[in-house]
């Protein structure tokens, strides 16, 4: 299996996976993630996921979701918010973000709806054809082999059934791409070290976004990994991509 870019960016420069460095940095941040994540991108990114929720074809009541690399749940809430499924499944590798999630879901009283466990987007605990829908939000380029995640995605989905990721991709017009690279690459990591102690993982957002597959790339990737019907779009100038896709 072919590796891509991405697989080789690291939040540190250790000897540690890929993977378990992702989940120290996320463990490390978790405290401050969902604060900076609404401030760095001025609150921008909760329209995203309602813009990415709103995709989603659900049964209310009836259909049972996935959400990989849930993180502290928002776009899990957001899925439920919108469609009122009957059960939501939230994995992640970093137990203190799932913490925050739990938390989030409780306040709502929705915790008997949206389930947190920790779980391996290449190794997911779930039967073969299980889902109605998954879904994954900013997680994918984290993943320590993309086509492997992917692929063990597809298992778990049933036949028909939808992928749908939001990930950030590179915008291409002047001057929003030099605004951008100077906001990612400086301001973002200056900002996320005054703040969360570890301007490590800032530099690594940037860097991971840089080296991931987006656009027509990351289309002909899903398509390799059994799936139809692929779609993306871009959101806010193309900073955000959303990407659909059917299970064959």
């Amino acid at each position: 299996m072919s590796e891509l870019k991405s697989e080789f960016v690291k939040p540190y420069q250790v000897e540690a996976d890929k993977k378990n460095q992702v989940s120290s940095m996320f463990n490390n941040i978790s405290g401050s993630y969902d604060f900076l994540n609404h401030f760095l991108s001025l609150g921008i990114d909760k329209n995203w996921r309602k813009k990415a929720a709103a995709r989603l074809k659900l049964i209310q009541n009836e259909s049972v979701v996935l959400d990989v690399a849930t993180g502290t749940s928002d776009l899990a809430l957001e899925i439920y918010k919108q469609h009122q499924p009957a059960k939501i499944y939230g994995v992640d590798i970093a137990v203190k973000m799932l913490e925050i999630g739990r938390k989030k879901i409780e306040k709502k009283n929705w915790s008997e709806k949206i389930v947190l466990s920790e779980a391996d987007s290449e190794n997911l605990p779930f039967e073969d054809n299980f889902f109605d829908a998954i879904s994954v939000s900013f997680g994918v380029r984290n993943f320590a082999h993309v086509k492997k995640g992917i692929l063990e995605m597809h298992r778990v989905l049933k036949p028909g059934a939808q992928l749908l990721i939001l990930e950030f991709s590179k915008p291409r017009v002047f001057p929003i791409k030099q605004l951008y690279n100077f906001y990612f690459s400086r301001i973002l990591p200056f900002i996320g070290k005054i703040t969360s102690k570890d301007q490590k993982a800032y530099q690594y957002l940037y860097e991971s976004v840089q080296a991931f597959p987006e656009g027509k790339e990351f289309e002909k990737l899903l398509s390799e990994c059994g799936f139809s019907q692929v779609k993306s779009i871009n959101l806010t100038l193309g900073i955000c991509s959303i990407y659909t896709g059917i299970k064959s």
